[in-house]
């Protein structure tokens, strides 16, 4: 029992001998992360107290692009459609089964030309009897006129009675009056042949073809399977666009005032015009008057019912060179930097300074000759904060 006895005062921990030693190295380590961990944490605040000192700038972009001279100055801007003063649906008098047509759409027809024919055998028959009976008349005249010539040479010498002469001079006026009678039925046959071939009223253009062959034609189309009307065709040089003027802005609007004529199929192209009439009645539906805007020149890609925009110019406008579309960009855009005009554009959220040409004031827009290409973009409006190389923020519209 004895020896296994625990000397519990002699059961002590060795501080000395027993402990753990901390190797250097593991303490530069520590001291080297909570340096790094300080500099940190210093710029991190260098870098919250400059924010905070110098916010950036926030801003809208605007896009440089190619605006009309014409659009910029105009007093009123109407909405329209091209179409020709001059244009018919040709159709036919008569009523029969369409035999021939002889244009497609796009044709140019000719004042006078057949255009389409219908079923004639009938009328043709009538016409060549109304013919004959008109000569069979006349061939009578000969007798009934030297009838007539002998019963006045036989009275005259009292050798035959009042009564046979007065019957020869009947029968004499009677054969006139045939006569006349058949001459107007042959003009009656010869148009109902004539109402049967469709005829061009006017040179023009075939926009619509409205029947085929085969169809029964119609003047009032009473029958569902029927056409009333063969082609239509315009003069497609009297074109001109109809517009609808509010009311409210009727005012602005002056008989031979000039007009820049955009078709939306070809933006990029300008037509000059004029106003040619003002139609004196409104529409009470739309609350709108029509005005008819008459082109002073335009080319082929004109075509009826293309929609276009009408762009009213001040009295005094007689330039149409100056309709030309020329870069703008804002006005607000353009500023003065060291005597010479800049606009600022936006690159990793700086501003960039560029210099430019400028020219014509054009309402809120300037026109921009130099330094800026169509599709770029810069801040739409520059203050005195703004300059090179300042930070800027894009507003998100």
């Amino acid at each position: 029992m004895d020896e296994r006895k625990i000397d519990l005062a002699s059961l002590r921990i060795d501080r000395h001998g027993d402990s753990i030693a901390v190797p250097r190295r593991s303490k530069a380590v520590r001291k080297t992360a909570l340096a790094l961990a300080g500099i940190a944490a210093i710029v991190i605040a260098v870098l919250i107290a400059t924010n905070l000192l110098n916010p950036a700038i926030e801003v809208q972009l605007a896009t440089a692009s190619m605006n009309s001279p014409a659009q910029a100055t105009a007093v009123l801007t109407a909405s329209g459609y091209v179409v020709a003063r001059r244009k018919a649906a040709v159709a036919s008098k008569g009523t029969g089964r369409l035999i021939y047509l002889g244009v497609e759409e796009g044709d140019w027809v000719k004042k006078g030309q057949v255009i389409a024919r219908l079923e004639d055998e009938d009328v043709l028959a009538a016409l060549r009897r109304a013919r004959a009976d008109l000569q069979a008349a006349q061939a009578e005249l000969n007798d009934a006129r030297e009838s007539l010539n002998r019963q006045r040479e036989l009275r005259k010498k009292d050798f035959v009675a009042q009564a046979e002469y007065d019957a020869a001079e009947a029968r004499y006026k009677r054969v006139l009056a045939t006569i006349e009678a058949a001459k107007f039925a042959v003009a009656e046959a010869e148009v109902a042949v004539e109402n049967t071939r469709i005829i061009a009223p006017f040179d023009g253009t075939v926009l619509r073809k409205n029947a085929d062959i085969g169809e029964i034609v119609a003047p009032l189309a009473g029958a569902t399977s029927s056409r009333a009307a063969v082609v239509t065709i315009a003069d497609m040089s009297s074109l001109e666009v109809d517009a609808d003027v509010s009311e409210a802005n009727i005012t602005r609007v002056q008989p031979d005032q000039l007009c820049e004529i955009r078709l939306d199929a070809y933006p990029d192209r300008p037509y000059l015009g004029y106003v040619s009439k003002i139609v004196p009645t409104a529409d009470r539906a739309k609350a709108t008057v029509m005005v008819k805007i008459r082109f002073k020149d335009y080319d082929k890609r004109v075509l009826p019912e293309m929609s276009a925009k009408v762009s009213f110019l001040p009295q005094g406008t007689a330039d149409p060179a100056n309709m030309r579309p020329v870069l703008t960009v804002p006005a607000s855009a353009v500023t003065m930097r060291e005597g010479r005009p800049v606009v600022y554009q936006v690159s990793e959220e700086r501003a960039v300074e560029i210099p430019v040409g400028t020219g014509r004031q054009l309402g809120d827009w300037l026109e921009i000759k130099s330094g800026l290409k169509e599709g770029e973009r810069v801040i739409a409006k520059v203050d005195d904060r703004i300059h090179a190389g300042s930070k800027v923020m894009v507003k998100r519209q």
